[in-house]
């Protein structure tokens, strides 16, 4: 059992970290403050292969693990994890399609998403369907050589800019068994998109609604075969569950790194409040509950990567610790720096926006406990 990195996943790390102090930290408020997406910082992340990380090389991807995938989300979110969540959500997308669909699609769609050219956007929640995904209504019937969609997906991140949707859609009724993947260009007629949400974080990435009014699309775009696409989405998930947890991480580490700077810097009573030792004993619970959901959600990466019987209870055990331990590192930074710590000035409470919805996307965290439960019980 070997815990450290081996020298190319230490090349990858540094060059990850090195492209989010050139690209994305100076600016990163600047996204969040104007709600802009920063598709040249996209392209360039592209450039080094970090649309299309755990991509088969045979698709035109890197063919990592998801190890390096970890590695690597968790540097980008150190300058916005924002950013970051949406270059994941777009993987987890990009993967989907080459991982179940045919040469065809492959050729048709993946080349332009590897490279971050285009991006893709994954729809699964519905208006109606959230934690309880395999309840959605939107349906594909099939009409000759097409299908024809209807109905409409909830707080899709890129919607509305997004060139490429992975959509799951009901082809029969029943259950989780009835569900279809589909994937949906831009232009298509009949698809359309509303407004683009108001939210507390994320504001580096577009969110909205999607809606599908007999959104006509080739029976080509259905992705492996009917029936196939709750497992197809579950699947998506774990890896996008390892990526989120890697963002939190990200995101917490730069808090800490935060809190420790400003803790020296600052003083009170006539001494640094570093010096104080409960400042000390904060920073060090927050260091070790940090350092133990990052062991875990490595654990979980080489798990999913080897495709072990326990690799979803791993994927979710470790998406619950990361995000709720991210979440409480950074608030708790946000608490040492004070009322400095309540302003945009400093990047603690764009961090904490940022991080609160973690422990609520690819799957809340009660879901997580349900994953785990089941794993646990099961005959």
């Amino acid at each position: 059992m070997d815990f450290s990195l081996n020298e190319d996943q230490r090349a990858i790390q540094d060059m990850a970290r090195n492209f989010t102090a050139d690209m994305i930290t100076p600016d990163a408020h600047k996204w969040d403050e104007d709600k802009v997406w920063p598709t040249d910082v996209a392209k360039a992340a592209g450039e080094l292969g970090f649309g299309s990380i755990y991509v088969s090389e045979e698709g035109g991807g890197c063919g990592l693990s998801r190890v390096e995938s970890v590695l690597i989300f968790e540097q980008l979110s150190q300058g916005c994890p924002s950013t970051a969540a949406m270059i994941s959500i777009h993987n987890m997308a990009t993967w989907m399609i080459d991982q179940f669909g045919n040469d065809d699609q492959r050729a048709r769609f993946v080349g332009d998403l590897v490279t971050l050219d285009k991006m893709a956007s994954y729809c699964l929640t519905e208006p109606g369907a959230g934690s309880d995904a395999a309840s959605l209504k939107t349906k594909a019937v099939r009409d000759g050589d097409d299908y024809v969609l209807n109905g409409s997906k909830a707080f899709i991140s890129g919607g509305g800019t997004s060139d490429v949707y992975v959509v799951m859609a009901r082809t029969s009724d029943d259950g989780a068994k009835g569900i279809s993947c589909f994937i949906v260009e831009k232009d298509t007629p009949g698809l359309s998109f509303g407004a683009q949400e108001k939210k507390l974080g994320w504001h580096s990435q577009p969110t909205a609604a999607v809606m599908f009014d007999d959104c006509r699309i080739p029976a080509a775009n259905l992705v492996g075969a009917e029936g196939q696409g709750f497992k197809i989405a579950m699947q998506g998930l774990d890896g996008g569950r390892l990526n989120i947890g890697a963002c939190s991480i990200g995101g917490a580490q730069r808090a800490l790194d935060e809190a420790v700077a400003y803790t020296k810097d600052r003083k009170q009573f006539g001494k640094s409040i570093a010096d104080f030792q409960a400042t000390q004993f904060k920073l060090a619970d927050m260091a070790t509950e940090l350092e133990a959901a990052r062991l875990l959600l490595y654990a979980a990466a080489q798990k999913v990567s080897n495709k072990t019987a326990d690799a979803a209870s791993a994927a979710a055990m470790a998406k619950r610790l990361a995000t709720d331990t991210g979440f409480d590192v950074v608030n708790a930074s946000l608490q040492l720096h004070g009322g400095y710590g309540y302003l945009q000035d400093y990047p603690i409470e764009r961090i904490l926006r940022d991080l609160r919805v973690h422990q609520i996307l690819e799957g809340t965290n009660e879901i997580m406990r349900v994953v785990i439960s089941r794993s646990l019980l099961k005959d």
